[in-house]
């Protein structure tokens, strides 16, 4: 009999579809506007729903034994909003410029990954079926929204290529992996690369749609950004939940040797 760990598990994670992406790509967004609304509106609000927020998303995530669209994308979510609230303190409240914490995030996420895989031998979304896995996932995920958000801050605000011009810039960006997978590129990489490309590219046009004109915006507003892209992504959640979509088969055994460590 094989041991414990090698029996079928329910990974913790979706599968990677064209949905997938577009929910991804939306709670950046309403992370980013979110994180400035709260910020602008009252600090300690902020710090409660982000810390408050963040800590019940990740509890209820860590405590279901499968994939339910609810908690997860619960947890991205506020994995949005607190990994842009983490990126801005260290410019807004510490002064370092977003040339300086978008390099730091860089190492930062790096060296989890690095982490990662010395203890994993694996960084497969298909391998997430232990707590310690999930754990080093999400870990990944904080990483990378903070990065995001202060390269996207990069482009738009110390290069002075505007929310829109930044947006277009990632855009073009997320393209790279995509069409480097189709050429043969490690799935794994691709994915990876593609995630963290997501952040500013998302973060980017939900801050055209709500900063100011002096910002380069279409002045409509964090606050009525924010609700409206938290309606579509319930919408879509609802709807994954409903139809089952994006659920990952059950590894079987030998592929659950090849994502273990020897």
């Amino acid at each position: 009999m094989p041991p414990a760990r090698h029996v079928k598990l329910a990974a913790k994670v979706p599968e990677v579809t064209a949905v997938f992406w577009v929910i991804k790509i939306l709670t950046t967004g309403m992370g980013e506007t979110a994180s400035d609304y709260l910020a602008y509106t009252n600090l300690a609000l902020a710090a409660v729903v982000g810390a408050g927020g963040l800590t019940a998303a990740l509890w209820w995530q860590f405590r279901t034994p499968e994939y339910r669209p609810a908690a997860y994308w619960s947890a991205v979510a506020m994995v949005a909003v607190t990994g842009t609230m983490a990126a801005d303190a260290l410019h807004r409240f510490v002064g370092l410029s977003y040339a300086v914490t978008t390099p730091f995030y860089a190492v930062v996420l790096t060296v989890i990954l690095a982490w990662w895989w010395l203890s994993e031998r694996t960084l497969s979304i298909h391998s997430i079926y232990t707590p310690r896995r999930e754990l080093f996932y999400w870990t990944t995920v904080m990483a990378s929204f903070a990065l995001g958000t202060a390269a996207g801050d990069l482009t738009a605000a110390t290069m002075h290529l505007g929310y829109f011009t930044s947006g277009l810039l990632f855009g073009a960006m997320i393209l790279v992996p995509l069409v480097a997978w189709r050429l043969g590129l490690n799935e794994v990489t691709a994915f990876w690369a593609a995630y963290i490309l997501t952040r500013p590219l998302g973060a980017s046009f939900a801050d055209w749609f709500g900063k100011p004109g002096y910002r380069s915006g279409l002045g409509y507003g964090d606050g009525p950004v924010t609700a409206i892209t938290l309606a579509v992504i319930v919408g879509l959640v609802a709807w994954v939940a409903a139809t089952r979509h994006g659920v990952q088969a059950p590894l079987a055994p030998e592929r659950q040797l090849e994502s273990d460590p020897a």
